[in-house]
This record gives C-alpha cells, sequence and structure tokens, in this order.
C-alpha cells in the first residue's frame, strides 16, 4: 500500500516543488509567469507567504506529487480576511483527487485561522479547472477581460470565490498558521483530507 501524506511544505521541498510547477510556467497559461523562478527567488516567495498562510504538500511514498498554498487576495487592511490559492497537481498524477484533497485541507486550515473569502484566477480557456472549482464550492465572480498575454495571445482571466463563513459581524483578526500548525486540530483536518486520494 503506497505511503500518502499531505503536510506543511518546508524548504526541503522547495526544489522539488519548483520542478513540478516549472512546465505549467513553460507549456501552459496556468501560471502567468514567463519564466520558471529561481530555486532562491521559489524559497523566498515560501518564506514570505508561510509566515502567515499555509503551504501544503502531498507525497506518495516521498515523491512529491501536488502542493498548494494560500497567498493574500490583496494587501490592504480591508482585504485582511481574503486569500488566494494555487495548487499544482504533477500531470502524471491528475486524476486521483489529490487537488481535492489539498482544497479540502485548505478549507479547514484556513477556517481556523479566521479567514472569509478564498478567490481563484483561472485563465480562459480552462473548462477542466472551471469544472473542479465549481465541484469544489466556488462560484463565478467575475472576469479580467484581456488581462493576460501569453504565447501570442491576449486572455481573460476568470474570477472565482468560495466563502469559508458566514458574513456575520465585525471580523476578528486572523491567526498566522505557524500558530497553529502542530496543533491536533490540523493535524486531524491534513488526514481526513488524504483519505479523498485514490490510486
Amino acid at each position: 500500500m503506497p505511503e500518502i501524506i499531505l503536510r506543511p511544505a518546508t524548504e526541503d521541498d522547495a526544489a522539488d516543488m519548483l520542478a513540478l510547477y516549472a512546465p505549467y510556467v513553460i507549456q501552459t497559461t496556468v501560471s502567468s509567469e514567463y519564466e520558471p523562478p529561481s530555486l532562491d527567488e521559489f524559497i523566498g516567495r515560501m518564506r514570505t507567504y508561510t509566515v502567515r498562510l499555509p503551504w501544503l504538500v502531498c507525497t506518495i511514498d516521498g515523491e512529491v506529487v501536488g502542493y498548494g498554498y494560500a497567498a493574500p487576495h490583496r494587501t490592504r487592511a480591508a482585504y485582511q480576511w481574503s486569500v488566494e490559492t494555487s495548487i499544482y497537481v504533477a500531470p502524471e498524477w491528475h486524476r486521483h483527487g489529490i487537488a481535492g484533497a489539498i482544497y479540502a485541507a485548505l478549507f479547514e486550515l484556513l477556517a481556523m485561522q479566521g479567514y472569509y473569502n478564498i478567490y481563484v484566477g483561472i485563465t480562459s480557456p480552462n473548462e477542466r479547472s472551471m469544472k473542479f472549482h465549481k465541484a469544489m464550492g466556488f462560484i463565478i465572480s467575475g472576469a479580467y477581460q484581456e488581462s493576460m498575454y501569453k504565447f501570442g495571445q491576449w486572455r481573460d482571466v476568470l474570477w472565482m470565490g468560495k466563502s469559508l463563513r458566514p458574513h456575520e459581524g465585525e471580523p476578528q483578526p486572523t491567526v498566522p498558521f505557524p500558530e497553529i500548525q502542530d496543533s491536533p486540530l490540523v493535524s486531524r483536518a491534513l488526514r481526513q483530507a488524504v483519505q479523498r486520494i485514490h490510486l
């Protein structure tokens, strides 16, 4: 039986995560970057975001097969309860429930932290990603028409959103992920999410 683990990513995972991400940059419009970041730059991004937000990695028998993370939606104060998420899965591991497991865990962890909203930008056309996000509870929020230029073509970016809790009353400050990542609740959320993966 393969060993499937979903856990917070560390800098030791960075090279494997970057190797997984780079083809998305070079070959697809999933990423808006033209060139893959250097390893140092990638680690710098991890350090910047993980001060407050979760980065998760999924491994099967020790091999990194997918990862996902949350980043600030915008930096000004009134947006502090909203995040953007990104998930990348190795192509050979698509359709095994890995992206859904990572999302399920992120939903739980971000809710524990006190976040209200998750947004994702999807370069159009990408019907598969749209269907996946709808299945995960996202709804269409709007679009930035012809806002991205890659591979010789202007492209729309469709935005989808998901609420993590009712928007009632004054929100409390969010809790940085490092303050809860070793808690039993986080461990349980990660274990439960792994059950969504089928090999």
